[in-house]
């Protein structure tokens, strides 16, 4: 190529012909983003797979692409879609312009993906302006977690939250923004069974079964606007109270407390955790969230100063550490407390809110079932076992290891191992009452029986395991050792 020919740059290359939706469409689908009462636009839709998919879907959505839809429309729309869109522009300036005119199409929410550090080849790449070359004569900028969610939030002045590695979401309204933040946060707590019989129960099922449901929901009595039978509610008992103590009869009054402290603390963690960004005003929260602050908290006030006393000792590695320690689910090791994923929701506030920082940097990640909280370094581990429910020792796939003193992120993948260390005591990880806990508690209490167990959080390696079944004649029948036949 002589200097006077400009180097082009073949932008339509990076589009992909994917089989399933691309990750930041599985996102807003997964966290209720996104459904049929909603619209979509793709602006730089490439192929258009995730429209097709979401057709077949009844979902109202449209897109725009440069290269294979140069001739659609581009409009508004609730919802729109930046997808790897902005990585594969060289020039600086335009992809400012990409980012900030799709921000001026959306009404609601905007979704960007990009490529991030860890998912770059580990070969090589020729450096061109901020990004490089790849051999295809295609340009990638390849940003760090933390650098992306930067680069949005300068340049459109709205706060960025990260729904999984590489995706953000960017709201329009605050109250909506708020919502979606607290509902990461907060439990799913089944409805009190009854525990008697009671003829004025039965009665009025068709009203306090709708009660009992928000009862649940919000673990407070609703305000007027959350019930859809308030009015009829007052018209038979007099008053929302008056309904709740009856239901109190048939169930027991300790459940409810219960409920309701569980939502006291999926409010402190919730609000412990705005305080990432500036915490928003009491007005600026929606309607459910201010009664919330009132009825478990008293004002808003309050509740700020007790949410960052939490925050504050997440800084403090003596504090997690005896938290760890005082946890009743998971294996507490050497440095950590190893958890499903299921469990989280047992940890005291402390070290939900611990995980919590951690999610915010780096957003859900579907495929890790098992967290590890670092009880001294600031670190949370997301790590993927696939089949951890079907396999008795299932092998690691992958890890990404949070640190928050660096807000760094490190991605190790196993999946082409062809060793791969694999997880033992799957029972140590899950509640106790957990239904599969029972039939993977058997298992590790035969192989330390065995005296075959390796130490807790060894990375035993699967050739190893091997070995160790061969000498002692063992094979695995599902959850169960067995005598190994000879025949075998």
């Amino acid at each position: 190529m002589t200097e006077d020919m400009p180097l082009k740059i073949e932008r339509h290359r990076t589009a992909i012909k994917r089989p399933s939706f691309s990750l930041p469409v599985k996102c807003m689908l997964r966290d209720g983003l996104l459904d049929k009462s909603k619209t979509l636009f793709d602006y730089g839709c490439g192929h258009g797979r995730d429209l097709d998919l979401l057709e077949s879907m009844e979902v109202k959505c449209a897109g725009w692409d440069p290269t294979f839809r140069p001739t659609a429309e581009v409009k508004r729309a609730e919802i729109v879609n930046l997808s790897y869109v902005l990585n594969v522009i060289e020039d600086i300036s335009e992809r400012s312009q990409a980012l900030r005119r799709a921000w001026s199409l959306c009404d609601g929410l905007l979704t960007v993906a990009a490529q991030i550090e860890f998912a770059a080849p580990d070969k090589e790449q020729a450096k061109f302006g901020d990004g490089v070359l790849t051999s295809r004569q295609t340009f990638q900028k390849y940003y760090t977690q933390h650098e992306l969610r930067l680069y949005l939030e300068s340049e459109l002045g709205e706060d960025a939250i990260s729904a999984a590695p590489g995706v953000f979401y960017i709201f329009k309204d605050e109250k909506a923004k708020q919502q979606f933040i607290a509902s990461r946060y907060h439990r799913r707590i089944l409805v009190p069974r009854r525990r008697i019989s009671e003829v004025l129960f039965e009665e009025n099922q068709d009203v306090l079964e709708p009660f009992m449901d928000c009862l649940t929901q919000y673990g407070r009595i609703p305000a007027a606007e959350e019930l859809e039978q308030t009015e009829e509610i007052i018209a038979r008992f007099g008053s929302l109270n008056r309904a709740f103590k009856l239901i109190q009869k048939v169930t027991d009054a300790s459940p409810w407390e219960e409920i309701a402290q569980k939502r006291t603390e999926d409010l402190l963690v919730y609000l412990a955790l705005s305080r990432f960004k500036k915490r928003p005003q009491l007005q600026q929260l929606p309607v459910t969230i201010q009664h919330d602050v009132k009825a478990f908290l008293g004002g808003y006030k309050i509740a700020c100063g007790r949410a960052d006393a939490l925050l504050f000792r997440v800084g403090d590695p003596d504090a997690i550490d005896k938290a760890c320690q005082r946890a009743t689910t998971g294996q507490l090791v050497d440095n950590a407390l190893i958890l499903h994923r299921s469990s989280l929701d047992c940890l005291e506030p402390l070290l939900r809110i611990y995980e919590g920082c951690a999610r915010a940097l780096v957003g859900e990640i579907d495929e890790a079932n098992v967290i590890k909280l670092h009880r001294f370094s600031g670190k949370v581990s997301y790590v993927a076992y696939p089949d951890f429910d079907k396999l008795p020792h299932p092998p690691l796939r992958q890890r990404i290891k949070v640190s928050l003193p660096t807000l760094s992120i490190d991605f190790f993948d196993y999946s082409n191992w062809q060793d791969p260390p694999l997880l033992f005591r799957k029972d140590e990880l899950l509640q106790i009452d957990h239904p599969k806990a029972k039939l993977f508690r058997s298992l590790t209490k035969q192989e330390a029986k065995l005296g075959l167990l390796p130490a807790p959080d060894a990375r035993e390696l699967e050739s190893v395991w091997a070995m160790r079944l061969q000498k002692a004649e063992l094979s695995m029948r599902g959850h169960r050792l067995v005598k190994k036949r000879h025949s075998d």
